[in-house]
């Protein structure tokens, strides 16, 4: 559609007119995200159109064709610029209720047009820097706020709550004192907990426990996405909230925890759906204290299959999840890391977790004769990421393994081979045995029949049983080993002056160091007797 035509029909005021040609401009750009760069100037003039007539006042259809139009327009970040000021960016406030001043939201037929206005701030604010800058000025994070307490018990509107809740989490992703702000001079981690609490619709049955339904059916869709954009607001609000300075703190954390157990055992209207939830509800579980995670813990009604006394589904739907996404195979750092980071810290803390977990995910070994990393199973899917390029994949995921081995060396190599721990054991300076800094109970792991008669012929590299290969040496004479060993050794020497490879050793201590300084035990601090172990 011919843009100057648009703009001669938008601009005199006729106001059915302007729908009119609205809606065939928007029916045709509705999914247009790339413009033409020669039309800039032509869009921008549209754009200052449709906030005259917005400014100058329409009836309802009128004004939510306007905002579609500049709902589209916004996306081209060039014509914001000059379009982006403190009076159009009023307007659109007025036109989303952000008034804090008030008392309600009117007119039900007017929220479609309160809706539209706050997609449009969402697009501004994203694409802006300007917009950014001027919602500070005009305190649009306490509007929105205010505008969250008034959709408040209204299940009937949970589009203006949805747009609500994505404009905050906007602003607080793109702008830190915003994030601030909301964390303490506008109390956001009550109001939002509370928001995501009346969304859900839980009833409390108990402290902490919410009344659950088995076999619920699945979340509508909108109920979905508003939960989620609340777990991402809260996410950015409960950044940096590791330690609990009070009980005040402690109880809304624990609160929140237990709304959050609630959404780890609920479901979305589609498997994507729930896969999404679950992701935002995990990155928000990463930011609670570790201390006020036991809420996710429940007594058990019966015994379990691993003679677990607590109620560990909302362990098992992580552990789910955690496979899900290594079976995924892609973007590791971002979908994998949380939930493995989650899983580590809550195995740390607590120690009814840590042995589900491992009952889980390295049962009693068996069949030993193949390699750890080789096999479907969780614990070969994890062993397999110890060896990955990405050095933080690599990293947690053998800190998991570690952890669930309650930090002992000896007992991880048990599990994933000398050769698939080394990266780990070099990095905590314990390449020569021993264990972590960390104390865990004394309670010993049992191995079984097949383990202790294959252990003395497992590979202990490898972490397998192999069958034993024959010796080369044994079919030479001395004279060509003595040549093959020092053939090996000018080898070595020569990748050594070039730079190429740096022998190194392990010193006493189990750390790395130069291959002389390792043997003749210079640099090594004289360590006092008493705190040996």
């Amino acid at each position: 559609m011919d843009l100057d035509g648009v703009i001669e029909r938008v601009s005199p005021g006729n106001h059915d007119e302007i729908e009119s040609v609205l809606r065939k401009y928007n029916a045709e750009n509705r999914t247009t995200f790339k413009f033409d760069p020669s039309d800039e100037e032509k869009r921008t003039k549209l754009c200052q159109a449709l906030f005259k007539v917005l400014d100058q006042g329409a009836h309802t259809s009128c004004q939510i064709v306007c905002l579609e139009a500049l709902r589209i327009l916004s996306r081209d970040k060039k014509i914001l610029v000059p379009v982006t000021t403190k009076e159009n960016f009023q307007i659109l406030m007025k036109l989303a209720k952000l008034n804090p001043k008030l008392k309600s939201l009117g007119d039900v037929a007017a929220f479609p047009v309160v809706v539209e206005a706050l997609k449009c701030l969402c697009n501004i604010v994203f694409n802006s820097p300007e917009a950014q800058k001027l919602s500070l000025e005009l305190n649009l994070a306490a509007a929105l706020c205010a505008l969250l307490e008034k959709c408040k018990d209204r299940r009937t509107i949970n589009d203006i709550r949805c747009f609500d809740l994505r404009l905050l989490f906007l602003l607080t992703l793109l702008d830190t004192e915003t994030r601030s702000q909301l964390k303490h001079e506008l109390q956001g981690l009550p109001l939002l907990t509370q928001t995501l609490e009346n969304i859900l619709g839980i009833r409390w049955a108990g402290k902490y426990k919410s009344v659950t339904k088995p076999n619920r059916p699945p979340m509508s869709s909108q109920d979905t996405d508003c939960t989620i954009e609340a777990l991402k607001a809260l996410f950015n609000v409960t950044l940096d909230s590791w330690n609990v300075h009070s009980k005040s703190d402690a109880h809304q954390f624990r609160h929140l925890t237990a709304i959050l157990y609630h959404i780890l055992l609920s479901r979305g209207p589609s498997e994507e759906k729930t896969e999404e939830l679950h992701s935002n509800t995990v990155n928000l579980l990463s930011n609670v204290p570790v201390s006020c995670l036991d809420v996710l813990i429940r007594p058990a009604h019966k015994a379990s299959a691993n003679n677990n006394s607590s109620d560990m589904e909302a362990i098992q739907v992580m552990l789910d999840f955690m496979e899900k996404r290594i079976d995924k195979g892609c973007s590791y750092r971002e979908g994998l890391t949380p939930v493995l980071s989650l899983l580590t810290e809550c195995s740390r803390a607590h120690r009814d977790v840590r042995k589900f977990i491992k009952a889980e995910v390295l049962p009693p070994l068996r069949d030993v004769s193949s390699r750890p990393e080789v096999g479907t199973t969780v614990r070969n899917k994890l062993v397999r990421l110890m060896t990955h390029v990405d050095l933080g994949v690599k990293q947690i995921a053998a800190e998991f393994l570690f952890v669930l081995c309650k930090e002992r060396v000896d007992n991880l190599l048990k599990y994933t081979g000398y050769g698939n721990a080394a990266g780990l054991l070099a990095a905590r300076g314990l390449l020569a045995g021993g264990r972590g800094d960390r104390w865990y109970s004394d309670d010993e792991d049992t191995d079984t029949e097949e383990y202790k008669s294959a252990k003395p012929n497992i590979n202990l590299i490898t972490g397998h049983v192999e069958e034993p290969l024959p010796n080369p040496l044994d079919e030479m004479t001395e004279e060509q080993k003595e040549y093959e060993a020092m053939k090996l050794v000018n080898m070595f020497d020569k990748l050594s002056r070039e730079d190429i490879i740096k022998p190194m050793g392990v010193r006493p201590d189990g750390s790395m160091a130069p291959l002389e300084e390792a043997i003749h035990g210079t640099n090594i601090p004289e360590e006092n007797s008493s705190d040996s172990d």
